[in-house]
């Protein structure tokens, strides 16, 4: 595949381009996607500007009385196929650009696999370890009221991200549910399954990845058996993904979490590192393998790495470095487009996030609709559509990649963008 797609940047005056943080990436992204949307391309500035920004105060009250206050944010992308999705994360880093950045991929994402959603994204800048389960409880419930007002099951859904769960979807429906004066399960995803979650969704994105893979393994005419895998992360996308290729013969010889980097040659036990994972919160120190510096991790002459935590993790400093055949995006925007370049005349395979971890929004997806239906489906079905939906998105991305000889990212964002600007263009402009 051509690996020098077109580069020219059309960035906001206020973002930096030598340092452009995660929306002046994703600008980046769609630029390079211009030249191949033919007549739709007078259309692209659309995508380059979010459609509803809302930043929202968080003010609580901390268990020893004081008041706090919390910067939230919700951004909707695009509406274009139908209400925003996107889910909530609660991090001490999150600001209005990665939240900008992350409701445009989530808009592409959706896209990209055919689901009739926009996208969208929210967050709260807050460092949950510092903070009881009482005061999380007290956040999350306040910030669900700010953003009430452009939320709901035929508007926006929120999901779980970075630092939030099924508990914290359980409170946001909640308190929802109050404000409107009736039960409203569909106003998010990722729930307990005793209040409408579905099935298969903890695990769904690690599928999608583990799917995505055994395609890519086929183009690349490598057997999943025997190869050699590394994994950035080890919450429910890495560890997901991790245990499918240790049960589909692979050898997971290397793990890196928040906690350090363990290494060992002949292949790590997943089950047991799992069971460390969950009594001590973290891979370091399990007893089965050697540690390893982090710039080690990225150099491993493995067949697959899997960067499976936050964005921005393989940039210009690191991707020379990389030996991996394949690279199958677990995280949201792990790879600058600097290292994907230099990545991609090194000879490595990306899979690009937009379609390797489209697992959880399409379960997602699934778990909306049940709801609305209040008919649910068994994890066997589950994971069956989730497969079927998957592995075309990745074929459809794959095709378009060989009809314009261009990598498998601008392929999916020329699938997605084309399917956006065309319901743009048919929907015209109101008034």
């Amino acid at each position: 595949m051509n690996t020098s797609d077109n580069n020219s940047s059309s960035l906001p005056s206020w973002i930096d381009p030598h340092n452009p943080g995660p929306w002046g990436i994703f600008v980046q992204q769609i630029d390079r996607v211009t030249p191949y949307l033919g007549s739709l391309s007078r259309l692209v500035d659309t995508l380059k500007r979010p459609k509803r920004t809302l930043i929202v105060d968080v003010p609580v009250e901390l268990d020893n009385g004081t008041i706090a206050h919390f910067e939230g944010y919700r951004v909707q992308h695009s509406l274009a196929l139908g209400p925003g999705k996107g889910g909530v994360r609660f991090h001490p880093d999150v600001c209005l650009s990665e939240v900008m950045a992350l409701s445009g991929w989530m808009s592409i994402k959706s896209a990209a696999v055919n689901l009739p959603f926009g996208g969208a994204k929210g967050g709260v800048k807050i460092d949950v370890r510092q903070h009881s389960l009482k005061e999380i409880e007290r956040v999350t419930r306040r910030y669900t009221s700010e953003i009430g007002l452009i939320i709901g099951p035929d508007k926006d859904i929120p999901a779980p991200d970075v630092n939030t769960n099924p508990q914290i979807m359980a409170w946001m429906m909640d308190t929802y549910s109050m404000n409107i004066g009736s039960t409203a399960t569909g106003v998010v995803t990722g729930k307990p399954i005793a209040l409408g979650g579905s099935l298969g969704r903890a695990e769904a994105t690690g599928r999608g990845v583990f799917v995505t893979a055994t395609e890519a393994a086929k183009d690349c005419n490598i057997n999943i058996a025997g190869a050699k895998v590394a994994v950035q992360g080890f919450g429910n996308v890495g560890g997901t993904a991790a245990r499918l290729f240790h049960e589909a013969g692979a050898q997971v010889v290397a793990v890196y979490d928040h906690t350090g980097v363990i290494y060992r040659e002949q292949g790590l036990d997943i089950p047991a590192l799992t069971q460390h994972v969950k009594t001590t919160g973290g891979v370091a120190g399990f007893s089965a393998a050697d540690s390893m510096n982090p710039d080690e991790f990225w150099a491993l002459p493995v067949e697959f790495l899997i960067p499976a935590a936050l964005e921005g993790q393989i940039t210009e400093r690191n991707a020379g470095t990389v030996r991996a055949k394949i690279v199958i995006e677990g995280a949201n925007g792990p790879t600058t487009p600097q290292a994907d370049d230099i990545m991609r005349d090194n000879g490595v395979f990306i899979v690009p996030d937009v379609i390797a971890n489209a697992g959880g929004v399409t379960v997602s997806y699934f778990e909306w609709v049940q709801d609305f239906s209040s008919f649910f489906w068994s994890e066997e079905e589950i994971n069956q559509r989730l497969e079927v939906i998957m592995r075309q998105a990745y074929r459809a991305t794959s095709e378009v990649a060989r009809q314009h000889d261009i990598s498998l990212r601008t392929a999916a964002f020329v699938v997605a963008c084309t399917r956006m600007l065309q319901a743009h263009e048919l929907r015209g402009l109101y008034p």
